[in-house]
């Protein structure tokens, strides 16, 4: 019987094995009701066979289950890890199991409960997508009504004006033929022309015969002439007037959308971050092109802020110049055309340098080397020309003189403050040394340039300090790193512990050093995300100038800083 009715209890016709009861129709419906967990229980027909509260084996009918299988992640009774299919599987209790997935479930619900104002977020961008997808689907289907429309009347103009001139043309060819049978008809006997000669025959009077005889033969004669070519006066087909409207039905049956705005891809190697940020991006060559962008970009944090700032433009590129330093940055961007709008891009991540850009150029007169190196005439590139007068050096070396490193510096000093500079290395270079040096240090230098195959020459400390890899922790009025042979070498001090290995790197293609004057600390850098690779004390006194040293064949490019000529290209240009 049923055990929900009120008595009299009615006789159930289902036994539902997740209550362990038996229901009639009207009371399984009100205790199962549909949308609910309950609407998905297991019901039999009536039965008091009901089952039991402790989950059994599938394979082993009569066995509980109480272990749990990590590899298949399922509970398995002892006699499946014994000898069934769970042999060699790695089990655990189903206490341990129960702890370790209530765990899991818990932090995800609380990584979901976390993120509700995101889901709320994203939920509302979703909600107006799906406007905006009804709004833009009727403005779609209004715009394509409009232009059949525009067809339509063309079509209905082009159909008037040949109607009309078949028309005209058909008047004008039934006047000629009217007028040309009238004109025969008079040719017949009784009428017209032979009626009126017919008369005229039967004139007595000579001088009126003659008079009247004169006008009528040369009417007569043309009458007679016009019947031997006989021609009619218009003729009947309009095979001129026939359109073929075969091409025409062609490319109406062509009619279809037009290319599609397609999603405008973010150029990561014209992009790049400096003193300001320069975003390029690319159309696909086989879609329409856009009428203006809008690109979007947002710092990132550890609060993940959502909100995107945007700005429009009519080209293919832009510059910001309202990042914060230190500060890594999400750029994506989307085209329009009309009240079309392209997907957003894929989104690129930039980092903003650590300091203020400190933009100088190469100094062509202090301690310029003009036989072994050669500026441009931008004097932001310089090239180490290893060549004849090296190999010729290279033959005093039996007698001992060696080949010296050339330096080179920045025409800018530094006295206060953090700065920032970037540049690249030529993979070819084989020795070059990048880094800081003082006004005082550089003069020694200059003045007495050390022997790079000396002894007692350390290439890590410029200086006569013994082995070069020897350690020392005291800072100095300089530091300089090497680059050779597409490698980055960090400097060996006690800062930097382990095998050499670890202290070489792959050389980035873009390097930048910040200078903190005030704290006492010189970085080196993976310039394209701003990692930090290197950094270390340095004793800045008096004016600090960036130096750099070369050896062998090598070329320095320094960073060419973001200005207004590199501003928004245009697309007519």
């Amino acid at each position: 019987m049923c055990d929900y009715c009120k008595p009299p209890a009615q006789e159930s016709t289902k036994t539902c094995m997740d209550c362990s009861a038996s229901f009639c129709n009207e009371c399984f419906k009100i205790n199962h009701p549909w949308g609910t967990i309950k609407a998905q229980h297991e019901y039999v027909g009536p039965s008091n066979q009901f089952r039991p509260k402790v989950l059994m084996c599938p394979e082993h009918e009569m066995e509980k289950v109480n272990m749990y299988c990590e590899i298949c992640r399922r509970p398995v009774c002892h006699l499946c890890k014994l000898g069934g299919a769970h042999a060699n599987h790695k089990v655990t209790t189903m206490s341990t199991a129960y702890k370790t997935l209530k765990e899991k479930l818990t932090k995800g619900i609380s990584y979901l409960i976390s993120k509700e104002s995101q889901v709320k977020d994203q939920i509302s961008e979703l909600e107006t997508l799906i406007e905006q997808t009804e709004s833009n689907g009727e403005r779609a289907k209004e715009d394509a009504t409009c232009n059949f429309e525009k067809l339509y009347n063309v079509l209905e103009e082009r159909k008037t004006f040949v109607v009309r001139s078949i028309e005209n043309s058909k008047a004008l060819r039934l006047e000629k033929l009217k007028n040309q049978v009238e004109e025969y008809q008079g040719l017949l006997e009784n009428n017209g022309l032979v009626g009126y000669a017919q008369e005229v025959l039967k004139e007595t009077d000579h001088s009126c015969f003659v008079q009247i005889a004169k006008q009528l033969q040369t009417r007569i004669q043309k009458a007679s002439e016009s019947l031997k070519s006989f021609q009619p006066a218009a003729q009947p087909g309009f095979e001129e007037y026939f359109i073929d409207m075969a091409k025409e039905e062609d490319l109406l049956g062509e009619i279809a959308f037009s290319k599609a705005l397609a999603m405008p891809e973010i150029n990561m190697e014209q992009s790049k971050i400096y003193n300001k940020a320069r975003i390029c991006w690319n159309e696909p060559s086989d879609s329409l092109s856009a009428d203006s962008y809008v690109l979007e970009y947002r710092r990132l944090d550890n609060n993940e802020d959502l909100l995107w700032n945007e700005i429009e433009t009519t080209n293919t590129s832009k510059i910001l110049t309202d990042l914060d330093l230190n500060s890594q940055y999400c750029f994506r961007v989307k085209g329009f055309r009309g009240s079309t709008s392209t997907p957003l891009s894929k989104e690129i991540l930039l980092h903003t340098p650590p300091a203020p850009v400190f933009n100088f150029l190469f100094d062509d007169k202090c301690g310029y080397n003009k036989e072994h190196l050669m500026l441009n005439d931008q004097l932001d590139t310089v090239e180490s020309m290893a060549g004849i007068s090296l190999l010729l050096g290279a033959e005093r070396v039996q007698v001992g003189c060696y080949t010296c490193l050339d330096y080179i510096i920045g025409d800018t000093g530094i006295t206060k403050g953090r700065h920032f500079w970037s540049f690249s290395v030529e993979s070819h270079s084989y020795l070059v040394k990048v880094g800081v040096a003082s006004d005082i240090k550089l003069q020694e230098w200059l003045h007495n340039p050390r022997d790079i195959s000396s002894p007692r020459y350390d290439q890590d400390s410029g200086h006569d300090s013994g082995s070069e890899d020897t350690s020392y922790d005291s800072s100095q009025p300089f530091t300089l790193a090497t680059i050779g042979m597409k490698k980055f070498f960090i400097p060996k001090s006690s800062h930097v512990a382990g095998a050499t290995t670890d202290r070489v790197l792959p050389l980035p293609t873009r390097i930048g050093i910040c200078l903190d004057y005030d704290e006492g600390k010189v970085g080196y850098y993976d310039a394209n995300n701003m990692k930090c690779l290197y950094e270390r004390d340095v004793d800045c006194i008096g004016t600090m100038y960036p130096a750099f040293a070369l050896l062998g064949g090598g070329t320095i490019h320094l960073e060419e800083v973001i200005t207004a000529n590199h501003l928004d290209y245009s697309n007519e240009i």
